[in-house]
């Protein structure tokens, strides 16, 4: 019977053992893909200086700053945060203890992040996120590299029917600039309408010449042209140009939309961003692009996933037999059990039952015997 007191808080839960075996498969699998490209691992804390983390923060990802557990340190009496980003934590690692490390910089990071509150679109209060960083490169060889290694990363942990989504991160500033000028004070207004598709309240808010970009989406090549098209005096060429090399280089992998006024998730990314999407999964499988650190205003380009969203989507991992180890049994012949890869699972008492333990097999001496079929 469950009392008041073991219910869970809002937006947390438990992973049971066939869905943490999920999770951990597809962690291992992507930490597998980002180390074969040559991606080193780091592991921040899981908290922080508040003052230090929300810092770095600033500008990065809105709203999460906000989003942070707060509490006092009794050590230092200084105000401590859970981290709600592992990107920030990485950008600090990359500015202080390897600011002296050959550029470009591969990392890569897996970890659990908190908020105080999440969004009605995805409840969840507590997220396993997992990423790569490519620090001290800006350019479309380094996004290529990133977007690749995310899909291979997705395919790796059994997703199927990847898709990636290209956006511009500051495709409004860019063309408010000369192409189609805006005042200051229109800027936002423009970039919140193009984001929200609404041609009404495009117009409303000064930006009739932007009205275009609303039919410039869909499947890359088509989506490409219509913006070739809008680029008015070539105010976009090199970046367009960008996206069309990215796009050479994942080739058949994924399938390539293009939907270059999206801000959703990207208001803190430069000139390219993405988003990964799979079969069967309802919201984004993670999102990418090119980025400034925050106080060292170093170029970097990035991905991140979050395993635990995927989880139900993902494959169950082959289950391996369990073999029952009784009392007495021999441990050498147990111990190479599983240096070999199997499970063991060893009696403690007279009177344990292997079958109802799970076990399809018992060390017999040295000999594995099968318990045959489960009644």
């Amino acid at each position: 019977m469950t009392k008041p007191n073991d219910l869970l808080p809002e937006g947390l839960e438990d992973r049971l053992p066939a869905e943490a075996a999920r999770i951990t498969a597809m962690m291992r699998a992507c930490l597998d893909v980002l180390d074969a490209h040559g991606y080193d691992r780091v592991r921040p804390p899981l908290l922080e200086f508040e003052a230090s983390l929300a810092g770095r923060m600033a500008g990065v990802t809105v709203g999460e700053t906000s989003a942070m557990f707060r509490f006092v340190d009794p050590a230092s009496l200084r105000t401590l945060a859970l981290r709600s980003d592992m990107t920030p934590q990485v950008g600090r690692i990359a500015a202080t203890s390897l600011a002296a490390a050959p550029r470009p910089l591969r990392l890569a990071y897996c970890g659990d992040t908190v908020v105080i509150k999440a969004s009605q679109l995805d409840p969840a209060r507590e997220r396993l996120q997992l990423g790569a960083e490519l620090i001290g490169a800006d350019s479309v060889a380094a996004a290529s590299e990133v977007v690749m290694l995310a899909i291979e990363a997705l395919k790796a942990a059994g997703l199927t029917g990847i898709s990636v989504d290209f956006t511009l991160p500051d495709l409004v500033d860019t063309l408010a600039e000369r192409a189609f000028p805006l005042a200051p004070d229109q800027i936002e207004g423009v970039r919140r309408e193009l984001d929200t598709k609404d041609a009404g309240g495009l117009r409303a808010a000064g930006g009739e010449a932007y009205l275009p970009l609303l039919y410039a989406t869909g499947p890359f090549a088509g989506a490409l042209a219509a913006l070739r098209d809008v680029d008015a005096g070539g105010a976009l060429k090199s970046r367009l140009d960008g996206l069309e090399a990215i796009a050479a280089a994942i080739g058949d992998a994924a399938r390539i939309t293009l939907d270059p006024t999206e801000r959703h998730g990207f208001e803190y990314q430069s000139w390219f961003g993405f988003t990964l999407y799979a079969d069967g999964l309802r919201r984004a499988a993670g999102r990418g692009g090119t980025y400034r650190i925050a106080g060292s205003d170093e170029a970097a380009t990035g991905f991140t996933l979050y395993l635990d969203r995927l989880a139900d989507i993902a494959p169950q991992p082959e289950a391996k037999g369990l073999v029952w180890l009784p009392l007495g049994h021999d441990p050498d012949a147990a111990a190479a059990l599983r240096a070999g890869g199997a499970r063991t699972l060893r009696q403690l008492s007279e009177g344990e039952d292997p079958a109802m333990l799970g076990c399809t097999h018992v060390l017999d001496g040295t000999v594995l015997t099968d318990l045959g079929p489960r009644a």
